[in-house]
């Protein structure tokens, strides 16, 4: 034998264990998404004037699946998948800048305006940690798909 000691092939690697900090940042995320759809839809509802009840709706619809879009990549962050999470930071970011200027730019109601700041800000702090946690070390090394 005139090189290296090669072990025998074996089977794969396991892959790696899910961090704590990616099960934490899910759950934040999956915490924060029925709040930012509340907000969003108490937004709707109290600001915004519908022609008809169709058009009412059909936007209720897309907010439904926008939803649901957005649970399934969450769910495929929590596999491993670089991608998503991608895809879910910069859908992070839109969605609390898009959350957080609607608390100075429209006129609401007392009870709404304040249904509308506690969905909207509990849910943004719930994504900007879920954020941070899911770009920290340990996570970045988990994203491996």
């Amino acid at each position: 034998m005139t090189g290296p000691h090669q072990p025998p092939p074996g089977p794969p690697a396991a892959p790696a264990a899910r961090p704590a900090d990616v099960d934490t940042g899910f759950w934040l995320w999956v915490t924060a998404l029925p709040l930012m759809t509340a907000g969003y839809v108490i937004d709707m509802l109290t600001v915004q004037e519908f022609p008809n009840t169709l058009v009412l709706a059909i936007s209720l619809v897309f907010v439904v699946i926008v939803a649901s879009v957005v649970l399934t990549f969450q769910i495929l962050m929590r596999q491993g998948y670089r991608w998503t999470r991608t895809v879910l930071t910069g859908g992070a970011i839109a969605a609390v800048v898009f959350s957080v200027s609607g608390l100075f730019s429209t006129e609401r109601a007392a009870v709404w305006a304040m249904a509308y700041a506690a969905c909207v800000i509990i849910g943004s702090v719930l994504i900007a940690g879920g954020v941070y946690l899911l770009h920290r070390k340990d996570s970045h090394e988990f994203f491996t798909r």
